[in-house]
């Protein structure tokens, strides 16, 4: 059976996006980067390897959110896109799962770095919550890490 194709794009349509399964990992992410550039509470991400991810139409603008790591989003309507670790082994990009053509595609399995979630923003969907980012991978490297982040994103 062929790997699931899941496309996407930003919201005026000048970028466009595919990545083919397996999906390593997807969650929300809380943490105070993730707000800040997305402009929300939360952020849902979709974790696939680099190899099986490719732009279909344009490139997006880049934006180095840390040293260590860059978002990408439209440069015409300003939609984000995807987040990925420059030093990451192997190379993982994270896709904003709303920007998905089809937003059920992919659910989150568990909320990371919930210690930076405002006080006012609710989630009782009963998925697995996490202070920092989650489990340690160095205890398990088959373990999914939530987003593969070491870090705040």
């Amino acid at each position: 059976m062929p790997d699931r194709v899941y496309e996407g794009g930003c919201l005026c349509g000048a970028v466009r996006y595919e990545a083919t399964g397996p999906v390593r990992a997807s969650g929300w992410c809380h943490c105070r980067i993730c707000q800040r550039a997305i402009g929300a509470p939360a952020v849902p991400w979709g974790s696939f390897f680099m190899e099986n991810f490719r732009w279909t139409k344009a490139k997006p603008s880049l934006h180095h959110s840390t040293d260590k790591a860059e978002r990408s989003f439209c440069p015409t309507c300003g939609s984000s896109l995807t987040f990925r670790y420059l030093d990451s082994d192997p190379a993982e990009i994270d896709l904003t799962l709303v920007s998905l053509d089809d937003p059920n595609a992919l659910r989150p399995q568990w909320h990371i770095w919930t210690m930076s979630a405002p006080s006012w923003h609710e989630y009782d969907d009963g998925l697995k919550r996490y202070q920092d980012n989650g489990p340690d991978r160095s205890l398990d490297p088959d373990l999914p890490s939530p987003l593969g982040a070491p870090g705040p994103r």
